[in-house]
């Protein structure tokens, strides 16, 4: 690890179907989950939670949730039954300082933006994990800021993970082989920023024009992005993985910052 920093990682999650299923994204996380130092607990920003101000996940036992339908009964009774960590939410509940973020006993769980990665990436389930929601009436800038002040977990041994997607359409879902010109175009423009550190522009999407807005359709698949953003450092070694489109209007691109 740099600097003994743990490393950050978005996942393009699609489809639920990739926790049971074998397919080049499946054997990646999978792959990155023996790859990365083994970490104390997972902090999750997935794209299934929202709510109208932040809350974590604060109890012993989440529940696996299926948030989802029309998909086989294996994916409905698939169970990732690892363990909570209310200590790490009560200090993500302290590093927010003045933004307020809820500790949640009871309501919520392990989405599947959560558990269809980590099932992967962590198979034996045996790792605590936390979720963070997405503040629905934020901008782009609370995010990332709120990101920011999570920084010192990186030196405690959490990992950190975004999940949603880069472009996320559903309504333009197309069963070509071929990525809409807009989708290929918003995933570039992405990854160059990212490259180049322009992490203001990717703040606020919204300036993007055109092919923003198809690709960013609502923003829950994207925000994870800007907590993931929000953590790099300087001397962060950074690596793509599953630089792909598929359906046409799904980015299934991952982004590590450090080791």
């Amino acid at each position: 690890m740099t600097d003994n920093l743990f490393p950050v990682l978005f996942v393009g999650h699609g489809s639920p179907m990739n926790a049971i299923e074998e397919n080049e994204y499946s054997q990646t996380w999978a792959r990155i989950g023996q790859q990365l130092p083994r970490p104390k607990a997972v902090l999750c920003i997935s794209a299934h939670w929202e709510t109208p101000e932040p809350q974590t996940t604060h109890m012993d036992h989440p529940k696996t949730i299926h948030d989802f339908y029309g998909f086989p009964r294996e994916l409905n009774e698939k169970q990732y039954p690892a363990p909570g960590s209310p200590a790490l939410a009560e200090r993500i509940a302290q590093l927010a300082g003045s933004t307020a973020v809820v500790l949640d006993n009871e309501r919520w769980g392990l989405d599947h933006g959560t558990w269809s990665v980590l099932c992967r990436m962590v198979p034996q389930a045996d790792i605590p994990v936390v979720q963070l929601s997405l503040a629905r009436t934020r901008d782009g800038q609370f995010h990332y800021d709120l990101a920011k002040r999570l920084a010192p977990l990186r030196k405690e041994g959490v990992l950190i993970l975004g999940s949603g997607n880069v472009v996320h359409n559903l309504g333009m879902i197309s069963m070509e082989e071929e990525a809409y010109p807009w989708a290929e175009e918003f995933d570039a423009l992405v990854k160059n920023d990212i490259k180049s550190g322009d992490h203001d522009r990717l703040i606020h999407f919204q300036k993007l024009g055109r092919a923003a807005a198809l690709s960013i359709n609502s923003a829950e698949h994207y925000l994870p992005l800007l907590y993931v953003l929000a953590l790099q450092r300087p001397e962060d070694r950074l690596q793509f993985f599953c630089e792909s489109l598929m359906m046409g209007s799904l980015s299934m691109r991952c982004v590590q910052f450090g080791a």
